[in-house]
């Protein structure tokens, strides 16, 4: 079923079941994607409603750091929730150990003595092996691990 045909479905059994919270953040999403549908001028398939899905999380990780500075914790605990909800819609993300050995196989995989200049391209090759596996990564932590990978070199 496609990602967005879920999505609907899950939106009339929040109805149903009078879930107002999750309500509101399933049709904040819908919203996003048909926006994005609009954009693209045809229908999204499932990794570019992803892609979307990504970028809302990343937004309400910036809302809980900006609400968290303002002093509301209120409103940053219900972007987590809608951090929580989001996800469930994504494929698993990596943990730390797995965004290492990705890195770590990526630099591997590549020839001759590599420099921080190699950053751009070892990251590329890393990303794609991320997608292959159909890993979810933050590309924040995955140039963090390539930075502290080829120091180490």
């Amino acid at each position: 079923m496609p990602l967005i045909d879920q999505i609907q479905k899950d939106i009339v059994a929040a109805m149903k079941a009078r879930e107002e919270q999750r309500l509101s953040t399933l049709r904040m999403v819908k919203s996003a994607l048909q926006l994005k549908g609009v954009e693209k001028m045809a229908p999204l398939d499932d990794q570019e409603a992803q892609q979307v899905l990504s970028t809302l999380i990343k937004q309400r990780k910036d809302s809980i750091e900006q609400f968290t500075k303002g002093g509301r914790q209120e409103m940053a605990d219900k972007e987590a929730a809608e951090i929580k909800l989001i996800e469930t819609y994504l494929p698993k993300a990596a943990g730390e150990e797995e965004i290492v050995a990705g890195v770590r196989a990526a630099i591997l995989e590549m020839t001759g003595p590599l420099t921080m200049k190699d950053m751009g391209t070892v990251m590329k090759a890393a990303m794609a092996r991320f997608a292959a596996e159909g890993l979810r990564v933050d590309g924040k932590v995955v140039s963090e691990t390539v930075k502290k990978e080829l120091a180490g070199k």
